[in-house]
């Protein structure tokens, strides 16, 4: 659907569950993002919390993130707020022979393509943890920036970590493509 590169962002197929269910079960992938304690699932849990989230558009936009013709991760816009025009975004390459190679920033940039230009958004927000230097450098690189910090504030891995909100505006997204702001 959304193509760069050297990545796809497309639908999730039913072929794609077992692969996101084992990325979902690897506790060093889930502790690298998610402020939620880790909890074993079964793939048909999995599977049905993935389709309930597939069959509400309006909730969230999820995206299989393609490349060398195979699913290497995960990414979505959520918490759509109608009135302000935000949404959160989430992303993860499961697939770790990916991993600091430009994958995952170029899957940002197409998701930002879409949820700017295809969904008028006028902000998108994310958060991650202090410590996850990769993921930070990468947001910065398309344009993210540091709105606040919350010292602390997640317990994660053993320890207390603190949670770093970034966004970037509409604005400051096409004044990176050379486009007019619209609003």
């Amino acid at each position: 659907m959304l193509k760069g590169d050297k990545v796809l962002l497309r639908a999730v197929t039913e072929d794609d569950l077992a692969t996101m269910w084992s990325w979902d079960s690897d506790i060093e992938l889930v502790t690298l993002g998610d402020d939620e304690p880790p909890l074993p699932r079964t793939l048909e849990s999995f599977r049905e919390q993935i389709n309930k989230h597939l069959n509400k558009p309006e909730e969230a936009s999820i995206f299989a993130i393609e490349a060398d013709g195979a699913l290497i991760g995960t990414c979505s816009l959520f918490h759509f707020d109608p009135t302000a025009r935000t949404a959160e975004l989430g992303i993860s390459i499961g697939d770790r022979d990916y991993w600091g190679r430009g994958y995952g920033r170029e899957a940002v940039r197409l998701l930002l393509e879409y949820a700017f230009r295809y969904r008028n958004q006028h902000k998108v927000y994310l958060s991650t943890f202090d410590d996850n230097e990769r993921a930070i450098r990468s947001y910065m690189g398309c344009g993210f920036v540091e709105e606040g910090r919350l010292r602390e504030h997640i317990w994660v891995d053993g320890r207390y970590k603190d949670m770093v909100y970034m966004g970037i505006m509409r604005s400051e997204w096409a004044a990176q493509k050379g486009e007019p702001a619209q609003t």
